[in-house]
This record gives structure tokens, C-alpha cells and sequence, in this order.
């Protein structure tokens, strides 16, 4: 998996460095091609150049083409990764994992898993394109084909959970367009549910009861994010007269709705992140390391993973000896993975911040923080420094982003597949811990 991504990373950078994708004189730097590739492969949407003036029209065209291959690739490798490592755990394993109902796919095959994909891709970004198109068209007056083009490319964006714009001030304009914003945020949204997940709401729609635990944590966790990212954004910044101070409530309440929501993975902004008060950022940052559901196109540790711990921590506070989602008991197993893969998300994440730190004196601990969560949550947010850093700073973020699309999913993978009973078991010590 890692090396399909870096394989397209490397031909997406050659191409880009091709002079037919930049709109001025010249072919476009190593770098800028690295970055830009590694940003659209990982569906991040970072960048350090202005998307919509530097590259040409065949730029975006191919802009688009590798975030829409980042974002399938995804889906389709952690899709059928899971289903790999339900055949490898077996029956018995299944069982004993309390995941004999993990995903409505456990039974499915390779050609089921790219149909569904394929499908769910599609047909949520011909909705989202056709909205925008028309919104762009008729209360614009923008030229129909070019309103066309930027209903697909912004739709793939969403979807994808990247974030690159058609528009040097990206959704700047359109804070107040219920139209624009609502469809690509849901757009964000259902791409970053995942295929399984979204699978089983479809099929066991009039029984959510029936539902797995995996897909109720995605869903319920979700919702949770979004009406705690939402309030936050709302209360904190109602007043900021840089971001939501000068809107009339109904904008606030899309903007609020539009940041409460991208953080955790959209990559998209009505307003600049920049100029957001610092317990926003922190929240925001918070959002951006949980990021969406698994086998989805968001990044993060993923909404399963949170939400788990979550359950962990509340079973030993409250002194009870198995972990209970739903009336299903959690494997030790699982609670020992989703802990592994947030504390070494965790150390990335410190790691990154550091190097950043070191190699670019000068910068802020809080901007440094926040340009590697977005990085590595492949969230794509800014508050404006990625541009302004050197070379060095530039190869931390898009060693953060690759890491953070394909790591989380192939330690995962490791984790579930290196599970290897003994048949002895060595004596028990309690050491003393807090």
C-alpha cells in the first residue's frame, strides 16, 4: 500500500514538473511538484502556491485526476485491507474479537468492494457537482461551462476531503451561500463515513439496531464531533470580528457549521483560520487529529479509534472489568491496538513539530502545531505558514501527510495480523501507575 502511494506521488510530481501544467514561463520546481503531488495523492490540499493562478487548465484537470485517485485508492486499499485481515483472523478469531459482524463486507469480494466505491463516489459527486454548478450559473453569472468544471473539481475536493480551489481566496466569497457550502460540507461528511460503514447504514436502514459496533461508533461519533465542532466554532468565535463577528446569524451559523465540520478532515475555509482566537485553534486541532471513519478519505486516528478509548477510559473509571459497546464486549486485543495507534499518532505528531521547530527558527510552537496536525490529518488547513516555510520545513509536512494517509491504515493492518496467541501466559505484577 505505502508503495502504490509513493509510486503515484513520484509519477504525479513528474508530470507537474512538465511546463504544460504551469500557467507561466518554465516547468515548476521539484519541490512545488513534490509537495503539490504528495498534498493531492493524500488528499490533503496543502499547498505553497496559489492553486488557481499557478497551475494551467490541464494543471487542474490533472489537480483533480490525482486527488480523485488518492481518495479511491484509499477507500479501496483499507476497504479490502479489512477484509484481509477478517479472513486472516478466522471464525474463531472473529468471534473472540466480538467482530463476526464488523462490516456488511466481511463476506464480500474485490469486484463488490470497487463497484460499491466506485459507485458511492459517483453518484455523491454528480449530486454535489450539479448543485454547484447550477448555483455558480444562475446566481453568478458565471459562464456555464466554466461554472460546470468548477462544480466537478469542487466536488471532488469534497468528497475526496481535499482541499485545493478553482479561486485564489478559496470559499472566502462564499461564507453566506447556504447553496456552495452545504452541499460540499456533506459532500466532506459522506466521504469521510467510509465505504463499509456507509454500506451497512444503506442495508440495515429501517434496523439500526442491527447495526455493527464499528458502524455505530462512526456514526454516532460523528455526530457527536459535529454538533461538538459546531457549538465550539459558534461560541467561541460569534464575536471574533475577523471571522464570524461581522456575518448576519444566519452566516454565522453556516460558517460555524462549514469549520465545525471541515476540521476533521475537509480541507475547504469560508474564513481564515489564521485569525481564529487560540481556544478554537486548539479545538480545531483536536477535531483534525480524530479525523473520520475508517476506510474513508479523511484522515486522523479515525472516529473508531477516539471513541473506543473513550469507552476505555469510562469502563476503568467506573471500576468494571470488560469494555461494553451496544451488548458486544470489546477484545483486549482491539483496546490494545486503538492505543497503539493514537499514542504513536500522538508521537508523530510530536515528532513533526519538533523537526519543524528545529529546522525553521523563529516560527510559533502553536502555527508549527497546527500546520503538522492539518499535515498529518491530511486536513489541509492553514493558518498561512506553509507557504513561507524553506525546503526543509516543507519535506517534515509532506512526510507527515504520506504518514499520515497510508500509516495509520498499515499499522492498523500489522496490529490486527501480527496477533499471535501463546500458550503460556508468564506470571502477573500490578506495578504502581499515576
Amino acid at each position: 500500500m505505502s508503495l502504490a502511494f509513493a509510486v503515484a506521488i513520484a509519477a504525479g510530481t513528474g508530470l507537474l514538473m512538465l511546463p504544460v501544467f504551469r500557467s507561466g514561463p518554465g516547468s515548476a520546481p521539484f519541490m512545488t511538484a513534490l509537495f503539490t503531488a504528495t498534498s493531492a495523492i493524500t488528499t490533503s490540499g496543502m499547498t505553497i502556491v496559489d492553486t488557481a493562478t499557478y497551475w494551467s487548465d490541464i494543471g487542474h484537470v490533472l489537480l483533480a485526476a490525482l486527488t480523485q485517485l488518492g481518495g479511491f485508492g484509499i477507500t479501496t486499499l483499507a476497504t479490502l485491507l479489512g477484509l484481509i485481515v477478517s479472513r486472516r483472523l478466522g471464525l474463531r478469531g472473529r468471534m473472540m474479537a466480538g467482530a463476526e459482524a464488523t462490516t456488511g463486507l466481511a463476506h464480500g469480494d474485490v469486484r463488490r468492494v470497487l463497484v460499491l466505491a466506485a459507485a458511492v463516489m459517483l453518484v455523491s459527486e454528480t449530486v454535489i457537482a450539479t448543485v454547484v454548478t447550477l448555483r455558480l450559473w444562475l446566481a453568478y453569472d458565471v459562464p456555464f461551462g466554466s461554472a460546470a468544471w468548477e462544480g466537478v473539481f469542487d466536488a471532488v475536493q469534497a468528497f475526496n476531503n481535499s482541499g485545493f480551489s478553482l479561486r485564489s481566496d478559496g470559499l472566502l466569497g462564499f461564507v453566506g451561500d447556504w447553496w456552495i457550502c452545504v452541499p460540499l460540507t456533506l459532500g466532506v461528511i459522506v466521504g469521510g463515513i467510509g465505504v463499509p460503514v456507509l454500506y451497512e447504514i444503506v442495508r440495515e436502514l429501517r434496523r439500526p439496531a442491527a447495526w455493527s459496533t464499528h458502524t455505530r461508533l462512526t456514526v454516532w461519533g460523528t455526530l457527536v464531533l459535529l454538533v461538538v465542532g459546531f457549538v465550539a466554532v459558534l461560541a467561541l468565535e460569534w464575536g471574533n470580528d475577523a471571522t464570524l463577528g461581522p456575518l448576519d446569524v444566519g452566516a454565522k451559523i453556516l460558517a460555524a457549521f462549514v469549520h465545525g465540520t471541515i476540521p476533521r478532515s475537509g480541507g475547504f475555509n469560508t474564513v481564515d483560520f489564521g485569525a481564529m482566537s487560540a481556544d478554537t485553534t486548539a479545538i480545531v486541532t483536536v477535531l483534525m487529529f480524530v479525523g473520520g471513519g475508517s476506510a474513508s478519505t479523511a484522515g486522523g486516528i479515525k472516529v473508531t479509534t477516539f471513541f473506543l478509548l473513550a469507552y476505555v477510559i469510562w469502563t476503568e473509571v467506573r471500576g468494571e472489568q470488560d469494555v461494553v459497546i451496544g451488548r458486544r464486549r470489546i477484545a483486549e486485543t482491539t483496546q490494545r491496538q486503538a492505543t497503539t495507534i493514537a499514542l504513536l499518532g500522538v508521537a508523530t505528531v510530536a515528532l513533526g513539530t519538533l523537526l519543524l521547530l528545529g529546522l525553521t527558527r523563529g516560527v510559533p510552537f502553536d502555527r508549527a502545531l497546527f500546520e503538522v496536525m492539518a499535515a498529518f490529518s491530511t486536513a489541509g488547513l492553514g493558518t498561512g505558514l506553509t507557504a513561507e516555510l524553506p525546503d526543509p520545513g516543507r519535506l517534515v509536512l509532506i512526510a507527515m501527510m504520506f504518514v499520515g494517509r497510508v500509516g495509520t491504515v498499515a499499522v492498523a493492518s500489522a496490529l490486527a495480523l501480527n496477533t499471535r496467541p501463546r500458550l503460556y501466559r508468564y506470571p502477573e505484577e500490578r506495578p504502581l501507575v499515576g
